[in-house]
């Protein structure tokens, strides 16, 4: 820029961006003035350098064009910069069209943060105004930048909204203090572990995964992979079965638990993989019954031909069983019932002790229904679980032996992340390599509340499940009710009657309000070439100078 306007001093670099940002805006290189006589002191027969004596056509092609600009200071702080030239148009709109959640009716994460309550209110005011008195934004574009562009400071929001009014009114909720559909917030943890729950058998229903498998092409390829093994173990396409229509006879066979603990499993792999693909990595895992297998094969326990060996034979032998079983969920302690259970005279077993206050009793049908009876009359709550047999009892011991040989054929690896046991309610690792270990855990009682109890002395502090209803969340909220705070992370990836895009963006909105890191761009698809203004930082400022005082 020198030889245009001699030397501009500390204004010399920045003219030098200006100087080369026209010129990658005219596709033209500027000659150099008042240097037609090149200096002696450079070896301009070396390389591939020379002074412009005229102007020279710059055009855009297939690669980006660049240009370097320094700025020598007058101290020898010196500065160096390389400008590239923005995609164009063409490329902007195929990143646009990659976009994960460009789903239809599916509402879009908008991310805020701040340090500060008041300063997350004020971010929020400030954003409102922008959407109300500036041009109209391309949602998605302001997703992505609030998400891509911003730091995550501490105190967060996410506002879930399908367009922008609902993204004005939830901003102005945040703004007042006020609770509203869509909106989640949080304060991110420094410290704080996290444990994927896999759920068991009863939470199964028609279509799950049916949409996520739509939307995501990691969810389909791992719920492919997995039927792939499953189909030839049951004799049929899982995946007709699991997709089938509500109502329909395929889907009324989802319940036979031949099809059910294959179909959980399936399900619960591919949403491992797809949670993983948005950067939620756990440090625990624990599982109901039947999903503890699927921990099993995500933690490396089990190979995927093994899994599927196991799963299917364990639901093939179970749902073989004679009909006359059931399982009931009680509203009562362990002790009770023990009590109840030594009164049955051998007729029920304790199948599962959830919470503090929840249990699962299994047996002989006529004995449930006895009991159903005696408890309600009680004022205690109960509910009939969808199985087909009654799991954990005296009634599955006729499969047992066939359950071990099969058990025997496959592969046992020790786990390569940490699992909190079904039978023991504590970490275990080499235990799993024994055969006998599953034979027990498909025996005995589910130990689910102490291996929370396990989970919450380790430090975890987040729970998130993987199954197709917030079935295990709602037991371990009540496992920690008297630790349980605002700090604790519990959140399903699907909900039964909530469309599954959505339910998965809120469990991902609860995380990252909790602080747990996500790879955003894998969510909304690469980062927009067309930056969008955002505003600046509601700084919360304070005046610190001394007020004057009237003398005396």
């Amino acid at each position: 820029i020198k030889s245009n306007i001699g030397h501009a001093q500390a204004a010399a670099g920045v003219a030098g961006v200006i100087k080369m940002v026209q010129a990658l805006r005219h596709e033209t290189l500027p000659r150099t003035l008042h240097a037609e006589r090149p200096s002696e002191h450079v070896d301009w027969s070396a390389g591939q350098i020379e002074l412009l004596n005229s102007p020279q056509s710059w055009p855009a092609g297939d690669r980006p064009r660049r240009a370097g600009v320094s700025s020598f200071g007058i101290s020898g702080t010196n500065a160096h910069v390389i400008l590239e030239q923005t995609p164009s148009a063409e490329a902007e709109s195929g990143a646009e069209e990659g976009q994960p959640l460009a789903l239809g009716d599916t509402p879009l994460p908008f991310l805020l943060s701040a340090r500060g309550e008041e300063a997350l209110q004020a971010q929020a005011a400030r954003l409102r105004s922008q959407l109300e008195r500036g041009p109209e934004e391309q949602l998605g574009d302001l997703a992505s930048a609030l998400a891509l562009d911003r730091a995550h400071l501490g105190d967060r929001a996410v506002v879930l909204a399908r367009g922008r009014g609902e993204l004005i009114a939830a901003l102005a909720a945040l703004e007042n203090g006020e609770p509203v559909a869509g909106l989640v917030q949080g304060a991110a943890r420094r410290e704080g572990k996290l444990a994927f729950l896999f759920t068991g058998q009863g939470g199964q229903r028609a279509g799950m995964g049916r949409e996520l498998y739509g939307a995501f092409p990691v969810f389909a390829a791992a719920f492919d992979s997995v039927c792939a093994e499953l189909d030839g173990q049951i004799g049929r396409s899982l995946k007709d079965l699991v997709f089938a229509s509500r109502g329909s006879e395929e889907a009324l066979s989802l319940n036979r638990t031949e099809f059910t603990q294959p179909a959980l499993f399936a399900l619960e792999v591919a949403l491992y993989e797809l949670v993983g693909s948005f950067g939620l990595v756990p440090d625990y895992l624990i599982g109901h019954s039947i999903g503890e297998l699927a921990a099993a094969h995500v933690a490396g326990v089990l190979s995927l031909p093994d899994a599927a060996a196991l799963v299917a034979a364990r639901g093939r032998l179970m749902g073989g069983l004679p009909a006359g079983g059931e399982m009931l969920a009680i509203q009562a302690s362990e002790d009770e019932a023990l009590r109840l259970l030594a009164a049955a005279e051998g007729r029920l077993a304790l199948g599962a002790v959830n919470a503090p206050g929840s249990v699962t009793v299994s047996g002989e049908s006529e004995a449930i229904r006895e009991l159903e009876d005696e408890w309600r009359g009680r004022g205690r709550k109960t509910s009939r679980l969808a199985v087909s047999h009654a799991f954990h009892s005296h009634l599955i011991d006729p499969m047992l032996e066939q359950f071990r040989q099969v058990a025997e054929g496959v592969s046992l690896a020790p786990p390569r992340l940490p699992i909190v046991s079904n039978v023991t309610g504590k970490l275990v690792g080499a235990e799993l390599t024994d055969p006998g270990y599953w034979v027990s855990q498909a025996r005995e009682p589910v130990r689910f509340a102490a291996g929370i109890g396990t989970l919450e002395r380790d430090g975890t502090t987040g729970f998130i499940e993987l199954g197709p209803d917030a079935v295990l969340t709602a037991s371990a909220r009540e496992c920690l009710a008297e630790q349980n705070g605002d700090e604790t992370l519990f959140a399903s990836v699907l909900r039964a009657g909530r469309p599954e895009p959505e339910a998965l963006l809120s469990a991902l909105a609860q995380a990252h309000a909790h602080g747990i890191e996500l790879d955003w761009e894998a969510v909304l698809g690469p980062r927009r070439s067309q930056r969008v203004r955002l505003p600046t930082y509601a700084f919360q400022r304070r005046r610190y100078w001394l007020e004057p005082k009237a003398g005396k």
